[in-house]
């Protein structure tokens, strides 16, 4: 038992990276890993659940923006530079929760 602290630290050996002949010829080699094509799939942005959450609360998220603004007008106060620049950015929040909600997988880019 202990902290994680505590405990002594592990030694990571990391082997060094292979030598390149030119430093052109490095820089071209794309690094082990990285997706060398566009029709491989991304690993974000490619499940519907993940939009569903991300989308919805962007949602929420712009409309409790746009709601929290929007009630002292209610109440009869004029609206100052403020409570509008609140009240766009909680829609702009929505809007982007929208796009997220409706653009489908792998469509938010063109690959000619």
């Amino acid at each position: 038992m202990g902290s994680f602290l505590s405990q002594p630290l592990q030694q990571i050996k990391v082997p060094a990276p292979p030598e390149a002949t030119n430093s052109a010829e490095s820089l071209l080699r794309p690094a082990p890993g990285a997706p060398t094509s566009p029709a491989e799939a991304p690993l974000f942005n490619n499940c519907w659940s993940c939009r569903v959450l991300s989308g919805a609360g962007l949602i929420g998220a712009g409309g409790y923006v746009y709601w929290v603004a929007r009630k002292p007008m209610k109440l009869g106060y004029p609206p100052g530079p403020g409570t509008i620049t609140q009240m766009v950015i909680g829609i702009s929040f929505a809007c982007w929760g929208v796009v997220i909600l409706s653009d489908p997988k792998g469509k938010a880019f063109r690959v000619d």
